[in-house]
């Protein structure tokens, strides 16, 4: 399995409209793609502003090139959340999982 990590930054009151951008554009189209496991949107306050980092668990690295094309580092980032974003990471890093916790909650 490969987690892809992406992390961002977002004025505190335009997190919520990116949290809400996620769950209903970028979570169907994950959905959709073959190999897709699981999201998690991850926030956190930090000098200001709030960081946010998204790991999408994916089957493997050939899934995530179904997603990301063939530069599989490539930010994939819609004009509209990058609008509500005050900074973003070009690239996202890939890690694969060696071991989980498929019991905890």
């Amino acid at each position: 399995m490969i987690a892809r990590v992406w992390r961002a930054q977002a004025a505190p009151d335009r997190a919520r409209a990116y949290a809400d951008h996620v769950r209903a554009h970028v979570l169907p189209a994950l959905r959709r793609q073959p190999g897709y496991v699981r999201m998690f949107l991850l926030e956190r306050p930090v000098s200001g502003v709030v960081e946010v980092a998204v790991v999408t668990l994916w089957r493997s690295l050939d899934a995530v090139r179904g997603f990301a094309g063939s530069d599989v580092e490539q930010a994939v980032v819609a004009d509209e959340a990058a609008a509500l974003l005050a900074q973003y990471d070009r690239r996202a890093q890939h890690y694969e999982v060696v071991l989980g916790d498929e019991t905890g909650g």
